[in-house]
């Protein structure tokens, strides 16, 4: 439930003690005691602007609309559309129908606890309650495989197999030492440790492939990414396109980071050419590579489709690659079941051919049978609640210590990368899929609002140990992490859940190499009472 902001508390107050002083005797003196002020607002308390912010800080602030959805008189489609990333999927049970053939969840808030940052994991498992790990597999030139998805998957549905056997996989935590030991100057110390992944090579039903030629196995990288928090994203969006090009253009002209801006992004007067989103010309600002945006076609968009395969009218195809339908249609066992459960696909004859066809849904599938299972109202209502989940407050920015910290994250650079706000524009969005027009009503907006997300939207290299994949990672908004123990039951920080401390998560900007070592430098140098004032600010932010 949408909470009372402080204003709207602060105003009840005052007109009570309006009431109340009306019924006092004159005041006969000559210095009358004034009435105290309304506290003031700090600067950034109001994360998500007027219309992005809630002021609940439980274990459901991330799951609030935005003032701009209740204004807008949607809030009971924000709650249907909460349903459909709460519920589990299943193959036949309508609204919450069409899991599979093959998945990687089935359900969204599996792999966001709370709404929030996935957790770390000693084990793969897809059904472990916050396991919010994509698998990521590549050949030692950081090339995708092309034989699994982006998003490899682990799960099918009858008579299918899954790609990969997942009991198979193991998730090692090891332990690293920083050039300083781990230990600040003062003896403070820290641990710092992150995963490696081992699956054996009879784990895979389906070949090792890249670019469609087998590599061999040897050549095989695995690498985890964890989700991310998704309050907030639709005030994303709303950031302006022409702000975001020029960040860009002033931090490539500023030269401060020593690997420079990936050129894949930013071609240096202008967007490169895949630093834009499909046929848009709006530049990429979801996810940790930067391959999705804007909100309408990006992160809940494609989730709802290639997380549980659940298709809907924009996305009618099953998440898929070639190499699996192949391998699938090749199957004895599959072909001796494949009828059973799909005998409306007997097109030809051939149960080969019909298993490969249905799999890619090709043009061999007529279109009077591509019926989307997921219906044009719920997806509306699927993307009321994405684009109208709330920001919570900023917390205690009025205490010293926390004032301290935040004086300090400016003057150590963390705010270079971690830019404080943003004004969002007209919130004109785009819909590449052209399901929504511009400036559908379906949907809420943020106009011209100061929003407090503590990130550049752009990516940098920070050159840890078992890095992401091509060591570009977008800078993480940081608004409202603070709340993540509360709410997810867990703190895990950084990409891959490594950091379980705000300190750890800063310490691995650390590396020589890194986008951030002057900081890091600059942060080791500071008393233990300055390094807790600057955590104190991160998590009251």
């Amino acid at each position: 439930m949408f909470k009372l902001n402080h204003l709207t508390i602060f105003a009840a107050a005052g007109l009570l003690v309006l009431g109340l002083g009306s019924c006092k005797k004159e005041n006969k003196t000559n210095n009358p005691t004034p009435t105290p002020p309304t506290p003031a607002i700090v600067e950034g308390t109001y994360a998500g602007g007027e219309l992005g912010t809630t002021f609940n800080n439980t274990q459901t602030a991330y799951e609030d609309p935005t003032p701009a959805t209740v204004n807008a008189g949607l809030t009971a489609q924000f709650k249907y559309g909460e349903y459909f990333f709460e519920r589990t999927y299943t193959q036949n049970n309508e609204p919450f129908n069409g899991l599979g053939p093959l998945y990687i969840r089935s359900s969204c808030i599996a792999c966001h606890p709370g709404y929030g940052h996935g957790m770390r994991m000693n084990r793969y498992r897809a059904d472990d309650w916050g396991n919010g790990y994509l698998l990521v597999f590549t050949d030692l030139n950081d090339t995708y495989l092309s034989s699994y998805t982006g998003m490899p998957q682990t799960k099918a549905v009858a008579p299918f197999k899954a790609p990969l056997d997942e009991t198979k996989i193991q998730i090692n935590w090891l332990s690293y030492t920083d050039e300083w030991g781990n230990r600040f100057d003062d003896g403070e110390t820290y641990d710092l440790t992150y995963p490696e992944v081992y699956i054996p090579e009879d784990a895979f039903y389906v070949p090792l492939e890249v670019g469609g030629n087998p590599i061999p196995y040897s050549n095989f990288v695995c690498r985890l990414e964890s989700t991310i928090g998704i309050y907030g994203t639709g005030l994303i969006d709303a950031i302006p396109d022409d702000s975001l090009k020029a960040q860009y253009q002033k931090e490539f002209n500023d030269g401060y980071m020593q690997n420079g801006i990936n050129p894949g992004m930013w071609a240096g007067n202008d967007w490169a050419p895949t630093g834009l989103y499909g046929n848009t010309d709006h530049p990429k600002r979801y996810t940790y590579a930067l391959t999705r945006g804007p909100l309408q076609d990006a992160p809940g968009a494609n989730a709802i489709w290639n997380i549980t395969n659940v298709t809907h009218r924009t996305k009618m195809g099953h998440y898929m690659t070639a190499a699996y339908a192949t391998k699938a249609s090749q199957d004895p066992e599959v072909q001796a079941e494949f009828y059973d459960y799909f005998p409306q696909y007997n097109l030809t004859g051939n149960v080969q051919n019909d298993i490969y066809n249905y799999l890619m849904m090709n043009d061999q599938i007529p279109d009077s049978m591509k019926i989307p299972e997921m219906k044009d109202e719920d997806y509306v209502n699927f993307m009321v609640w994405h684009r109208g989940l709330a920001v919570p407050a900023a917390r205690n920015l009025d205490d010293p210590e926390v004032q301290r910290g935040r004086e300090l994250f400016t003057q150590l650079g963390c705010a270079y990368c971690h830019r404080p706000s943003w004004e969002t524009g007209d919130d004109v969005f785009t819909d590449p899929a052209g399901f929504f027009s511009t400036a559908d009503a379906r949907l809420p907006r943020y106009p011209h609002q100061k929003i407090w997300p503590y990130s550049d939207y752009i990516q940098h290299k920070l050159h840890m140990e078992n890095d992401i994949r091509t060591g570009w990672c977008r800078t993480t908004p940081l608004w409202g992490r603070g709340l993540s123990a509360i709410c997810t039951g867990s703190s895990d920080r950084l990409h891959d859940c490594r950091a379980q401390t705000v300190i750890e998560a800063i310490m691995w900007h650390g590396n020589p190499q890194s986008d951030a070592r002057r900081t890091v430098e600059k942060f080791r140098q500071l008393s233990k009472k300055d390094r807790d004032a600057v955590v104190k600010f991160i998590e009251a932010i």
